[in-house]
């Protein structure tokens, strides 16, 4: 499966210079395609800063967007309808990035504006991420043809943290309120990685010995771990926990290829947090910029008018939230925007040349309306 996706990627890579983007983006399977995409912008905005030519390259950036938003619109399969949405959603941020390296008149490949970001690089037949000082392979996990992640500023400096613990072998440890994209954050970035992720809900009814299977089968395979809902296993347990990752983490510093975890004898509850902490860095992760991610999302899914049509989404779920009955079932938060944006996406996809409200309004009552309590219905239908 590796020596595939580093062969494919190599291939690709090869030709994309002399291919137009457009046809290249249909040539390759997605992961390569985004993968390919994100080593030729790495190095082409290395030579705008050295050449100081980012201004050129940056205009030439947008005519290739603009290509790949033509490309929506055309006949296409659903195969590849889906790698342009997940190719498109990579390529605003790159287009964003490389707008504000212009700005800031960025002039040395090693300002922070720039290593800051990740950066993909083609080194002697390996492909390499690398963010600020930290350098990684990269994984070659067969992703399949997957979504991607909107990166805001919000997901970007929690990239920045993650990657810096991770290159001092410890773990992360994002908190926030729900649905700020704690697990999504961690979860596309060890699709950036190209690395499987395992997503684990945790209960209190985990025990040692079940965390003790996990990281058996984590150390052995090289996979990431997702732990969502962490806090909720027992303090007791926790306790245990902390050594097992101890141990891993030594392990791992000290770059042995074998070795013995033991259980410790139970060391009581008063070290928890604290032992446990110190092996994780903390990330805090507060509200996302809603309107930012309707709007990209909308624009990879081929709206033209993207802008106008996130904003539209955004206020009618804040004008909810504060205007309606407050419901257990209620939910005006980013999930609720996401799946708003999903039915724009397939009604567009059905209509391509249906007018833009007409489908922003329809998914959201479509999403919407069979929730609200009569009442409230009224009040909903008043906003129009």
């Amino acid at each position: 499966m590796r020596n595939t996706i580093r062969e494919t990627i190599s291939i690709a890579l090869k030709v994309i210079e002399e291919t137009p983007k457009t046809k290249w983006v249909l040539d390759w399977p997605g992961q390569v395609v985004i993968a390919g995409s994100q080593t030729y912008w790495t190095a082409h905005v290395e030579k705008g800063i050295r050449e100081r030519g980012l201004k050129s390259y940056y205009n030439t950036m947008l005519k290739q967007l603009d290509g790949l938003r033509g490309l929506l619109k055309s006949k296409l399969t659903r195969v590849e309808r889906e790698v342009m949405s997940a190719l498109i959603v990579i390529e605003v941020h790159a287009r964003d990035v490389l707008q504000n390296l212009v700005e800031l008149k960025v002039s040395s490949v090693n300002e922070f504006d720039w290593i800051s970001q990740l950066r993909y690089y083609w080194v002697v037949d390996e492909l390499k991420v690398r963010a600020v000082n930290a350098e990684f392979n990269y994984g070659y996990e067969y992703l399949g043809n997957s979504g991607r992640l909107v990166i805001t500023p919000l997901t970007d400096r929690c990239y920045l943290t993650l990657t810096g613990a991770l290159h001092l072998k410890f773990g992360g440890a994002p908190a926030g309120p729900a649905g700020t994209g704690k697990t999504e954050t961690t979860k596309d970035l060890a699709k950036a990685f190209a690395i499987q992720c395992v997503v684990f809900n945790c209960s209190d009814q985990l025990d040692f010995k079940a965390m003790g299977k996990f990281f058996k089968g984590l150390a052995s395979s090289g996979a990431w771990a997702c732990f969502d809902e962490f806090n909720r296993i027992d303090i007791e347990v926790l306790s245990v926990i902390a050594q097992q990752i101890t141990t891993i983490q030594k392990a791992q510093m000290s770059r042995v290829e074998k070795f013995v975890a033991m259980n410790p004898g139970y060391a009581g509850r008063t070290e928890l947090p604290d032992n446990l902490k110190a092996l994780f860095r903390p990330v805090a992760m507060m509200v996302p910029d809603y309107t930012l991610i309707a709007e990209i999302s909308l624009f990879s899914y081929g709206f033209s008018d993207a802008k106008l049509m996130a904003g539209k989404i955004t206020t009618t779920f804040k004008l909810s939230s504060e205007q309606l009955s407050s419901q257990d079932h209620y939910d005006f938060g980013m999930r609720a925007v996401k799946t708003v944006i999903a039915a724009a996406g397939n009604l567009k996809r059905e209509n391509p040349d249906m007018d833009e409200k007409q489908i922003v309004l329809r998914a959201l009552k479509d999403v919407n309306v069979p929730k609200f309590l009569r009442d409230d219905l009224k009040l909903f239908n008043g906003k129009w």
